[in-house]
């Protein structure tokens, strides 16, 4: 279990430092004259350096992490926040899963207990916690595993299975059949059989 206690007092502007951190080039230290570089000279900042450690930002020397240079990608920087809230306060996450500003008096309470803070300072702490948290995107893989399926089975169509489509039969118009009967007469003539289906030949054939 896990929960730090840097703040800072200038916890409001938060939101624009980590923007200019993710907008600007990792230095190769993180000082106190890189945050004048920043735009951020008074010395009230000069606690955002411990709190970047603490959140694992900066190794302890102030070089820049992983974690540092993966923020700087600003599709993924509400992620990498979410994670790094997670560490450093775990102790807080595990009285609210999902922290809201009507849980502040009782972060406030946990601060106050663990730390033996003062209600000044513990109320810093929790407000330097919450900005952080507006930052943040709690969503685990889990849930976005969850969320995923379950965006799925709400756009699912079920789509009919297509008929078998059956081979047509062959079409055709009414066919005749001819059945014709010849009655030969009883000869021995063969001229007269000659003549017969020449005349058969010539009627039917041609």
């Amino acid at each position: 279990m896990s929960l730090i206690n840097s703040y800072v007092q200038v916890y409001g502007q938060l939101p624009a430092f980590f923007k200019k951190i993710a907008d600007g080039q990792a230095p190769d230290k993180f000082s106190r004259q890189y945050l004048k570089d920043l735009g951020f000279a008074s010395s009230n900042f000069h606690a955002v350096i411990p709190l970047l450690k603490s959140l694992g930002f900066l190794s302890p020397d102030g070089t820049p992490t992983a974690r540092y240079h993966e923020y700087r990608n600003t599709a993924r920087s509400a992620r990498v926040m979410g994670q790094a809230l997670k560490e450093a306060y775990s102790d807080l996450f595990t009285i609210k899963a999902r922290p809201i500003e009507s849980d502040r008096e009782l972060i406030e309470g946990k601060f106050r207990s663990a730390f033996n803070a003062t209600p000044i300072t513990s109320k810093l702490m929790a407000s330097t916690f919450y900005a952080l948290l507006g930052l943040a995107d709690l969503t685990d893989s889990t849930d976005l595993e969850s969320k995923r399926k379950e965006t799925e089975e709400q756009l699912k169509v079920t789509i009919p299975p297509t008929p078998e489509k059956r081979p047509e039969k062959a079409t055709s118009g009414p066919s005749l059949h001819y059945n014709i009967q010849i009655h030969l007469p009883a000869t021995k003539d063969v001229e007269v059989y000659n003549a017969i289906f020449k005349s058969l030949k010539g009627h039917l054939l041609e």
